[in-house]
């Protein structure tokens, strides 16, 4: 059989270097592809422009107010100033496109895995524009929609779950979102420094209690107080008492390389986004 006899035209009907001169209400433009698309000030309500690409638009000042955007695609757009309200963006991709990061709180899909892959692809967007403030919003988004998302597919007796997660996908989900959850209360799964630091106070609380039990008096108050202002240059090698066994002093070093490379691990990514 010819290769070509299996392929048909999907239909999409191309619009180039075009203006909307006037408010659009209840349309239609489903597969359309839209290139150097023009619209300033315009109001759109209850448009349907699903499965659409958007190349080269200036929408500016628009606002869309319960418009469906499902698999559309938005390359190289400018949205400055536009707002959307109500509007639904399952399985929509955004590449070099300038749009407000409120979208991430109005048009997020309902469901945590749809809308952990439109904030993912937000996250990207706005990596490639350069918007830092942006990108960590997305990726707050994106974390809480993961963790939705991973605790619902081994707990939730919702049937989208029940019937993709049988047997032992359901026992591998249970395990990832126990990892997750894991790398969330040590460094906020590389995107809080402040957990890192309450994860370093909670291993000086471990090891001021070891230090009591091991060479002070338990029943002294004082000597848990010594042994957490002790804790902090011991873990940073400033002081290694000759009764530590060697075992214990191991750990300890091996702990701070992996804190100072979690550490370095959450700079490097906050500046590679700048």
């Amino acid at each position: 059989m010819d290769a070509s006899t299996s392929l048909s035209s999907s239909g999409k009907t191309k619009q180039e270097d075009c203006k909307f001169t006037s408010d659009v209400s209840n349309a239609k433009f489903v597969n359309h592809l839209f290139v150097r698309l023009v619209a300033k000030g315009r109001k759109f309500v209850g448009v349907d422009f699903r499965y659409s690409t958007f190349d080269a638009a200036y929408v500016r000042n628009c606002s869309f107010d319960s418009c469906n955007f499902t698999g559309c695609r938005f390359v190289g757009c400018n949205f400055h100033g536009s707002s959307f309200t109500g509007c639904n963006f399952e399985y929509t991709n955004f590449e070099r496109t300038d749009i407000d990061s409120d979208i991430l709180s109005t048009g997020c899909p309902g469901s945590e895995n749809l809308k952990t892959r439109f904030s993912r692809s937000l996250r990207m967007n706005y990596q490639q524009l350069g918007d830092a403030t942006s990108v960590n919003k997305a990726i707050a988004v994106e974390l809480a929609a993961t963790e939705a998302h991973l605790h619902k597919s081994w707990n939730s007796n919702e049937s989208y779950y029940r019937k993709k997660y049988q047997g032992v996908k359901r026992i591998q989900q249970f395990f990832r979102w126990v990892n997750f959850k894991l790398l969330d209360v040590v460094w906020g799964n590389g995107e809080s420094p402040l957990k890192l630091l309450r994860a370093v106070l909670v291993l000086f609380a471990c090891m001021a209690i070891v230090d009591v039990i091991s060479h002070r008096n338990r029943t002294l108050i004082g000597s848990y107080i010594d042994g957490l202002v002790a804790a902090p240059q011991i873990f940073f090698g400033i002081e290694i008492p000759p009764s530590y066994p060697s075992w214990y002093l191991t750990i300890i070093i091996f702990s701070r390389l992996v804190f100072l490379g979690l550490f370095m691990a959450i700079i490097v990514k906050r500046l590679n986004r700048r």
